[in-house]
């Protein structure tokens, strides 16, 4: 029998069992617009996941859908490697006038393959170069994909498991906050870099993130991120920021460590840097570092045509005033409020996160994917993260309206409102 859109079974069938959203969101999507997505038979789910930060601008915004159209009409280039095109200059020129300069920054951008994994691999590799040096240090919770090198730097036991190897040339490091609100790890840092009988060895780079997606939404101090870039700094290492989840203003701003005194001599991107869900990824290089030679990092897929066309239009939609950025802040605020709401309802626990990238630490991954799955149930699409998946985590669109995230939090309360009661029960028997 031939799959059509109304059988599932395909998919339980014939795809791979690494297959991971779907098993706590079976419906079978066929449409969306903005941050609502539609069921086969008409159900519209409120959008809080966005591809997992990958649709920043919602589900098919009008005026990149218009223009990717146009483009494709007009036998537009569909594949260029590294060819000078058309649509890469009109993106570079975007990223420069709206994003680089007005920042004071004069970083190279380097395409590679389109996913943040193949960012953190050509970052690690260029660090390595540059430095001639092996080792690169990590954080606990820290998330920087699954290919060999970015998942030596990713502390998730279970995705680490998949290696099926050692994964070596990493050294882990507390986090901000991993040891308590009493110790400050950057101290250790800076003690373990100082001491030439740590067993550190100096290392290539510093790679971390601000914001910690996948690792629980920790969210790291402005005077901690700076002081381990100084730390890098003293120590000639490069300073690595992974800005893949926490940028394209996830965190209220386009870069996440905007207005802080930190200069990264590498920022990793991809995820909604093509503004459209279309896979894209870059690097951005301090001018001194760009130090690979021709294909010397390369690949098929460097660089996707299509996305450069839709990236360059949410940059000038979006970021060519700061309009967009004062419009989240004021997001930012409800989102808060809103979790405040939940955080009350569930003893122990505590809001996490920073910008419209927030969540709730509600002590337990079984009581967090059970206020999932009912939200879900009732009409919004939510995940957790964390080491135990202990966090209820909103990364809904940016461009969500205020009205629509009103009713997406009323369904999240109420989900919780009926679950509770439940997990209570439970625990007193």
């Amino acid at each position: 029998m031939t799959a059509t859109a109304g059988h599932k079974d395909i998919f339980e069938r014939r795809e791979s069992e690494a297959r991971s959203y779907c098993r706590g969101m079976s419906a079978l999507f066929t449409s969306a617009s903005g941050s609502v997505m539609t069921d086969k038979d008409g159900t519209e789910y409120i959008d809080f996941l966005a591809g997992c930060s990958s649709l920043n601008y919602g589900h098919n915004d009008p005026d990149m859908k218009t223009a990717l159209v146009e483009h494709i009409t007009s036998d537009g280039i569909a594949h260029g490697l590294d060819l000078h095109t058309d649509t890469k200059g009109k993106f570079l020129s975007a990223f420069e006038d709206h994003i680089l300069k007005p920042r004071d920054m004069d970083h190279r951008v380097m395409f590679m393959g389109p996913t943040g994994a193949n960012a953190v691999e050509a970052a690690m590799k260029l660090a390595r170069k540059v430095t001639g040096r092996t080792n690169v240090i990590a954080f606990t919770n820290g998330f920087h994909g699954v290919t060999m090198g970015a998942l030596a730097a990713t502390g998730n036991a279970y995705h680490r498991g998949g290696a099926g190897m050692a994964l070596n040339g990493v050294t882990r490091m507390p986090y901000d906050g991993y040891m308590g609100g009493s110790v400050d790890t950057a101290d250790l840092l800076d003690s373990m870099l100082n001491d030439k009988s740590s067993g550190m060895d100096a290392p290539a780079a510093i790679i971390l993130e601000t914001i910690q997606g996948e690792g629980g939404l920790n969210a790291a101090s402005q005077a901690w991120v700076e002081r381990v870039g100084r730390l890098a700094k003293e120590h000639g290492a490069l300073l690595i920021i992974d800005d893949i989840q926490a940028g394209c203003g996830r965190s209220g701003r386009f870069f996440s460590f905007e207005g802080w005194d930190v200069k990264p001599d590498i920022v990793t991107m991809a995820k909604s840097l093509s503004g459209f869900g279309l896979p894209m990824a870059m690097m951005l290089i301090k001018p001194e570092h760009d130090i690979f030679g021709p294909a010397e990092h390369n690949g098929t897929f460097r660089g996707n045509t299509h996305a450069f066309v839709t990236a360059r239009v949410a940059i000038e939609k979006f970021w060519a005033d700061d309009s967009f950025a004062k419009e989240l802040a004021e997001k930012a605020t409800l989102i808060e409020t809103k979790l405040g709401e939940l955080a009350d309802m569930v003893d122990g626990s505590r809001m996490k996160g920073r910008g419209l990238m927030r969540g709730v630490d509600v002590g337990s991954g079984e009581l967090a994917e059970a206020i999932c799955a009912r939200a879900f149930e009732k009409g919004l699409i939510i995940e957790t993260s964390g080491p135990e998946d202990e966090v209820v985590k909103v990364l809904a669109p940016l461009t969500t309206p205020v009205e629509t995230f009103e009713k997406g939090f009323a369904i999240l309360l109420e989900a919780a409102t009926e679950i509770l009661p439940k997990t209570n029960k439970i625990a007193a028997e």
